[in-house]
């Protein structure tokens, strides 16, 4: 265990909301041992930046992992040269150009399709975050055998699982189904994969089966919770700040600058876990081999050091030191496809439909590690 100060922090709460007590840690001790989650959190942007670049110490390869374990190993779990091969071999189906040629007019129609099934009433997080970034994933993965709400839900647990640091029995459990459900959708797929999707590219790079079953599983992880949680509470956020949804309408803001200050600000994807594999010494903290510490990007982009007022949302606020995708060599895969679907196709397409859309309920965020609303119920 590093020789960290150590602070306890009331974990219930920090789902509800874990700025507060991570402000105080990040103002007062930067580098803690939190003993409820068994791991040092580092909480300074500038810090997290430096050190998540530092493979060599801070290393993604957790064998004993929460991920590994109930996933496999991705590409997410392997540094150096092991995971520059894979990326490479999974970029053809995440590149910009394949997201522009191929995946977004796929996202267009899935969009569309959503839309024209909504009603007053309707909850933006299932009804349409959900489906759309579901069927987006159908797309790149190439598992058409999984129904979006499928989709959804085997992201969601796996996404619980390796969030379990406590250990829930019945949590592991639903992950377990989760992971045996996609492997049947890969099987289906296996002989005849669409062309450009991740398990065609993967099968075509000649990457072996459990490597392509586990990154697979990685996309789905990431790439189903985070756009939805996105779309829907970018939807959110502005419907309840009418000056802020007023400089997009009027062209003062632009909603990539929505996604981005949205993803600084309320951060889908709040930490990343790595295992130190050498002893080595941080601003005055010791780590030794073996000891599990978090890189905690949702507070690192609320650093007030980095950020004018970190707790508003702002969208005239330069967010280019954000690390909402990461900072080093594991930044976010799918960011190109990502940011397509958000902001250029569902939040655009979901406020043209419905200009004079607004909440009809209080809105309620969730989450610690990954963090997105409950449901964001809407009229017009």
């Amino acid at each position: 265990m590093s020789n960290a100060p150590r602070v306890s922090l009331d974990v219930a709460a920090l789902v509800a909301d874990p700025y507060p007590q991570l402000m105080r840690l990040q103002a007062e001790t930067p580098i803690a041992f939190v003993p409820e989650l068994n791991a040092t959190l580092i909480c300074r942007r500038d810090t997290i930046f430096a050190q998540e670049k530092r493979i060599e110490v801070f290393s993604s390869r957790q064998p004993g992992g929460l991920m590994t374990r109930l996933m496999g190993e991705n590409m997410m779990r392997k540094g150096g040269a092991d995971h520059q091969a894979e990326r490479k071999a999974c970029f053809p189906a995440f590149s910009p150009r394949t997201v522009q040629q191929r995946w977004k007019a796929q996202f267009e129609t899935a969009c569309s399709e959503a839309l024209a099934d909504l009603a007053p009433g309707a909850d933006l997080v299932c009804d349409y975050a959900m489906r759309v970034s579901g069927e987006a994933l159908r797309a790149i993965t190439g598992l058409h055998d999984l129904a979006w709400q499928e989709m959804d839900a085997v992201s969601q647990g796996m996404m619980d699982g390796i969030a379990n640091y406590t250990g829930d029995p019945a949590v592991e459990a639903r992950c377990h189904a989760a992971t045996a459900r996609i492997d049947a959708a890969i099987d289906a797929a296996w002989s005849d994969p669409p062309e450009a999707s991740l398990l065609a590219v993967q099968l075509a790079a000649g990457l072996p089966e459990a490597t392509v079953r586990a990154n697979i599983k990685l996309a789905i992880s990431g790439g189903q919770n985070e756009p939805r949680d996105v779309i829907a509470g970018c939807a959110a956020t502005l419907l309840q700040r009418p000056d802020q949804l007023a400089l997009v309408r009027k062209g003062q803001a632009s909603w990539q600058d929505v996604f981005n200050e949205y993803a600084r600000w309320m951060a889908p994807i709040g930490m990343s876990p790595r295992e130190v594999a050498v002893e080595d010494t941080v601003d005055g903290v010791t780590f030794h081999k073996g000891d599990r510490v978090f890189l905690m990007f949702g507070i690192g982009n609320r650093d007030p050091e980095i950020f004018d007022h970190p707790d508003q949302f702002d969208l005239t606020r330069d967010t280019g030191k954000s690390i909402s995708f990461g900072a080093g060599p594991h930044f976010c895969a799918g960011a190109a496809a990502s940011k397509c679907l958000v902001s250029e196709v569902a939040l655009p397409m979901l406020f043209e439909t419905f200009p004079d859309m607004r909440l009809s309920d209080e809105v309620i965020f969730s989450g610690w590690a990954f963090r997105g609303p409950k449901s964001v119920t809407v009229t017009w």
